[in-house]
C-alpha cells in the first residue's frame, strides 16, 4: 500500500471511518436478524469494510449484476440506504468546517451513491485516488 494512502486511511478511520462502519454494521445486523434480508446484510458488511479503509480501493459494477440487483437496491434505498446516505452527509459537514477535513468531507460525499446502491458492486484495489472510476 502506498504510504500516502496509509496515512489518509488512518486519518479517515479516526475522523469518520469508524463511525460510518459501525452504522453499516448495525444495518447488517438488522438485515441478518430479519433473515429474508441476509443478502442486504452481506452487502452492508462489504461496504462497511470499504468505508472503514477506502483510500487505495474503489468500487466497480459487477458484470453479472442484473435486474435482481436493481430491485434489491430499490428495496435497500427505502429501508436502509437513505439513512446511511444521510449519515455520510451529516458526517461530511463538520469535516468541511475544518481545513484539514475538506478532502475527507468530499470522500464522504463520494460514498453516498455507494450507500444508496450497494448491490451489484464490488470493492477492488486501485492505484488511483479515492473513488476514481
Amino acid at each position: 500500500m502506498n504510504p500516502f494512502n496509509l496515512l489518509l486511511n488512518i486519518l479517515w478511520l479516526i475522523f469518520c471511518g469508524i463511525w460510518m462502519a459501525i452504522a453499516y454494521a448495525v444495518a447488517a445486523l438488522v438485515c441478518f436478524i430479519l433473515i429474508v434480508t441476509i443478502p442486504f446484510g452481506i452487502a452492508s458488511l462489504r461496504i462497511a469494510g470499504f468505508v472503514l479503509w477506502p483510500f487505495g480501493r474503489t468500487t466497480v459494477e459487477r458484470r453479472d449484476a442484473g435486474a435482481g440487483s436493481f430491485v434489491g437496491n430499490v428495496i435497500w434505498v427505502i429501508f436502509a440506504g437513505w439513512w446511511l446516505a444521510l449519515g455520510h452527509l451529516v458526517t461530511s459537514i463538520p469535516l468541511f468546517l475544518s481545513i484539514i477535513g475538506i478532502p475527507f468531507g468530499w470522500a464522504n460525499l463520494k460514498l453516498i451513491p455507494i450507500s444508496l446502491m450497494p448491490l451489484g458492486r464490488e470493492v477492488v484495489e486501485s492505484d488511483q485516488g479515492f473513488a476514481n472510476r
